[in-house]
């Protein structure tokens, strides 16, 4: 008995070990993401001739569209070869991040500089907040898949209701709800990206699964910025 106990020990000491290895890997890789995310967002909120270049060729954002979604389903839709094989797995990443980055300043671009750096503020403020809490908790958010998806369906049901009424014209307050329930639902599901990725609740994901993590966390906190910019940015 002795014996197997120090075995499994020793498992778990190697499973910690691995999954610190693995935390780490995917916050420098994520700290990477946010930062050309960030001087990128920075440049075209701050830069005049660069902010009036991209407002006037739309088809840049198309293009970088075209790039997120490709780069997406090759990362997250068509299996793990494409996510675990090195360097297709970082060049793809790269790809994504800077299309990703590229949509963000694009948006941001239209909004009013201030209002830019208080969200960024606000979602630097909430990230914080969030890993703090999914570190400390026993609130285990990975086991609330069902309250996840209502709350998309709801989203889902409000954006489709916009669709119908902008043409009619705009409804300031229903865009309003629609971006805060945006803001709830992936603070909620950055919570729950945490939890899976630190491995100490119910669920958790695979470490080889580095680059998938890394994908819906920065993905979360991309979605919680524009949100953010919805509900407080005065656009321009």
């Amino acid at each position: 008995f002795q014996g197997y106990e120090d075995m499994e020990a020793q498992f778990a000491w190697d499973d910690q070990t691995i999954r610190r290895t693995f935390i780490r890997k995917v916050y420098a890789i994520l700290l990477v993401q946010l930062l050309v995310t960030v001087g990128i967002v920075a440049l075209f909120s701050f830069c005049s001739p660069v902010r009036f270049y991209i407002q006037t060729h739309p088809g840049l954002y198309m293009a970088s569209y075209f790039m997120f979604f490709t780069t997406y389903i090759a990362l997250s839709c068509c299996g793990e070869p494409n996510r675990r094989q090195f360097p297709w797995n970082i060049v793809l990443l790269i790809l994504f991040t800077l299309s990703m980055a590229f949509m963000m300043g694009f948006v941001s671009s239209f909004y009013n500089t201030k209002s830019v750096l208080l969200c960024l503020g606000i979602t630097a403020l909430v990230c914080l907040s969030v890993t703090l809490f999914s570190f400390q908790s026993k609130v285990d958010v990975t086991s609330c898949q069902g309250v996840l998806f209502s709350l998309c369906m709801v989203l889902l049901l409000c954006a489709i209701t916009i669709s119908i009424v902008v043409p009619f014209g705009y409804v300031p307050w229903l865009h309003a709800t629609y971006a805060v329930l945006g803001a709830i639902l992936f603070t909620l599901f950055l919570a729950f990206d945490t939890q899976m990725l630190l491995g100490n609740k119910r669920y958790a994901i695979s470490p080889e699964e580095y680059i998938f993590a890394t994908l819906s966390i920065y993905l979360d906190i991309v979605n919680l910025f524009s949100f953010l910019l919805q509900i407080v940015g005065g656009g321009r």
